[in-house]
């Protein structure tokens, strides 16, 4: 995959946690352009997206240093190479403690949906939607710094 392509991906992922962060925050825009009640937040995908951002940002960088990972597993591979990076001192340790947090808050969300997914309580999902602001924030503020960082190094 052409690395341009692929750092466009992760841009692009970037900006629909920004999006979907802004829609969640701002009732104006929610009921008038789309028509949702106030209580419609997006925090998890807010999540979700900021860490796509960083998982291909990380893939991008590892692309050009000639090493291509596929699945099986290959979220986990993206990770131990980039740890890999840090021990040997090519990447500072702060990428990868970003790149960890945000780790376990998209792990976190896949265990809260499955266990939702369970119950189908919608009170209970929307208080979870608008309890995730606060994470949310610190994702999407680790992505952009995640992408900032990794942009630099290879253009």
């Amino acid at each position: 995959m052409d690395l341009r392509l692929l750092i466009m991906r992760s841009e692009n992922e970037l900006e629909i946690a920004k999006v979907l962060f802004k829609l969640s925050n701002e009732e104006k825009i929610q009921k008038d352009i789309f028509n949702l009640d106030k209580e419609n937040t997006f925090y998890s995908a807010v999540i979700s997206h900021s860490y796509y951002c960083i998982f291909y940002s990380a893939k991008t960088y590892l692309l050009s240093k000639g090493i291509k990972l596929k699945a099986p597993e290959e979220h986990r591979k993206v990770y131990e190479k980039l740890k890999e990076f840090v021990e040997q001192g090519i990447l500072d340790v702060e990428l990868l403690k970003l790149y960890e947090r945000i780790l376990i808050k998209a792990e976190t969300l896949l265990e809260i949906f499955k266990f939702e997914k369970n119950k189908r309580g919608k009170f209970t999902y929307r208080k979870l939607a608008q309890a995730n602001i606060e994470p949310a924030k610190e994702s999407l503020e680790n992505a952009k710094t995640f992408f900032k960082h990794i942009y630099n190094l290879m253009f």
